[in-house]
């Protein structure tokens, strides 16, 4: 399997604006490529001689062009153009088979990056050899073991990352799950999870907790007068704050799918619809301070990892409504009622406890499908038509 591990990085002030230059450098070619490819395609739509796009061809035609108009982007690692204009292809092909939407313009400021392949960087303890800046010193040493197939060198606010991808089968890091049995894990917002043995986990809700504080810089840097140093230093302020409930949010979701996929060799886990759930103008921004999708990806990969299975229960299964004893199913049950008494049995539940009793009970019937399954489903495999390499095409007017 490739696993990632992301480790900040201690660069110098030369060595940052090294790295940001590459930044600039993978996005002016995205950016070109993608107008270029734009203009591909109508082309070959107004005449069906002409081929449809493709990301090799651009890059051939990137490097043809590059050295005259373009030199300073030989400053920077050969690897950041190229494989910025390799992932517009990926994208593309995300969008064709309808997993994403349609590319969009990189932004500066918004997701820098650059990304290298194997060849021109090296790995050695707590640092790395990146192409134009030499050694740079990391935080920790690399966590896997294995062929290192690429590296991805980003920046967040002021801190600077680089996630290199594995490729091994070494999981020694994370020992087996210690099987204690099945689990159903019930997630809402006043509680992150409730656990079937009856836990509770309150999430950090890192942004209820900031909230505040990210309400007057906002309102500090609007003040601002915009090209201005006092305005670039607020939106500093601002980026690191945004960047501060991003780590505390991630740092409760590590720790609670790393203490699940420890103690359970499976977890019963609802399929939640959460891209409707954050329509309700009322919780969108409590639901989305949870993060429910991040934790089940979490879960997912740590699991696999682990030996352990996650088990996805119908999102529309009524776990909260249906009583865990006798299985009664009540008609109407309004989410401000936490707790209730059922009416064949008798039995007095509390909402979420409840649910998660229910997700458990289903763990062995039919109605509910593992993650990684075999047979869950055939993929064919995509197939790219070679592009032409009669058509020439200059990108002038396009990076102009």
């Amino acid at each position: 399997m490739i696993l990632a591990h992301k480790i900040a990085l201690d660069p110098n002030n030369a060595q940052a604006t090294n790295c940001a230059r590459a930044c600039g450098v993978a996005r002016f070619a995205f950016n070109g490529a993608l107008a270029e490819w734009k203009r591909q395609y109508e082309a070959a739509k107004a005449d069906s001689a002409l081929p449809k796009p493709a990301q090799m061809l651009l890059r051939r035609q990137l490097n043809a062009i590059k050295r005259e108009p373009f030199p300073w982007m030989l400053e920077a690692t050969k690897n950041a153009p190229q494989m910025a204009i390799i992932q517009l292809g990926e994208a593309f092909n995300n969008f064709f088979k309808k997993r994403a939407r349609y590319p969009t313009f990189r932004r500066k400021g918004v997701h820098d990056r650059f990304t290298l392949t194997n060849d021109p960087f090296s790995v050695e303890g707590s640092r790395i050899r990146i192409p134009a800046l030499g050694w740079v010193r990391m935080r920790e040493t690399l966590r896997f073991s294995g062929k290192i197939t690429s590296a991805t060198v980003s920046r967040v606010a002021d801190r600077w990352f680089v996630s290199i991808a594995v490729d091994t089968q070494d999981t020694s890091h994370l020992a087996q799950a210690e099987n204690q049995g099945a689990v159903g894990v019930d997630l809402g917002v006043k509680a992150l999870a409730t656990l079937s043995t009856g836990e509770g986990v309150h999430g950090p809700k890192a942004l209820a907790m900031l909230l505040a504080r990210l309400r007057r810089t906002s309102r500090s840097l609007s003040r601002k007068v915009k090209g201005s140093s006092n305005r670039h230093q607020a939106k500093a302020k601002l980026a690191k704050l945004h960047a501060r409930i991003a780590c505390v949010r991630q740092d409760g979701l590590h720790k609670l799918s790393a203490d699940l996929t420890r103690r359970f060799s499976t977890i019963v886990l609802e399929d939640l619809n959460v891209r409707g759930m954050v329509r309700n103008r009322h919780l969108a921004r409590a639901i989305s301070d949870m993060g429910f999708a991040e934790l089940r990806r979490q879960v997912e990969y740590k699991a696999a990892m682990r030996g352990g299975e996650v088990i996805l229960v119908d999102r529309f299964y009524p776990s909260s409504k249906t009583c865990s004893g006798c299985g009664h199913v009540l008609d109407v049950l309004p989410l401000s009622v936490r707790e209730w008494t059922c009416p064949a049995c008798g039995a007095a539940h509390d909402r979420d406890h409840d649910a998660a009793v229910n997700l458990k009970n289903l763990a062995a019937s039919s109605a509910v499908s593992a993650c990684g399954e075999e047979g869950s489903g055939a993929r064919r495999k995509a197939r790219v038509k070679p592009a032409s390499t009669k058509q020439e095409v200059s990108f002038d007017h396009v990076y102009a």
